[in-house]
């Protein structure tokens, strides 16, 4: 899966979530990528990918889910799942091939990251 930097992904606030990616997710080691951004970054392989700088997600039918304080979209895709930071702007996405089992349990992962990004008033309910 290739993807490239969300368009006006360098911000102060894009910079400081990749200072914050963690050194693994669950047992995916951090990778590589061709990207030149730490907005972007990858574990294991087949490769998660999380980005920064997404549009946030409007209210929606999508499974909603509070992980340790973070609220994330959940959202299906024909080989794998796309999390999607609600309330934060801007948004953090993770992509999570269907390779890996139970892909929620991968989130608390992100937490430090998601919270370098301000909570607005936007929560799961």
């Amino acid at each position: 899966m290739k993807v490239a930097p969300f368009e006006g992904a360098d911000t102060p606030e894009c910079r400081a979530v990749g200072a914050r990616w963690p050194a693994q997710v669950g047992s995916a080691q951090w990778r590589e990528t061709a990207v030149d951004s730490v907005t972007v970054a990858a574990w294991g392989d087949p490769a998660i990918i999380a980005r920064c700088g997404a549009v946030p997600p409007g209210p929606t039918e999508d499974a909603c889910l509070d992980i340790n304080g973070v609220d994330w979209i959940m959202r299906e895709l024909a080989d794998g799942v796309e999390f999607t930071t609600y309330g934060r702007s801007p948004a953090i996405e993770v992509l999570v091939p269907d390779a890996y089992p139970s892909p929620p349990l991968l989130l608390p992962a992100f937490g430090p990251a998601a919270e370098t990004v301000e909570q607005g008033p936007d929560r799961c309910s």
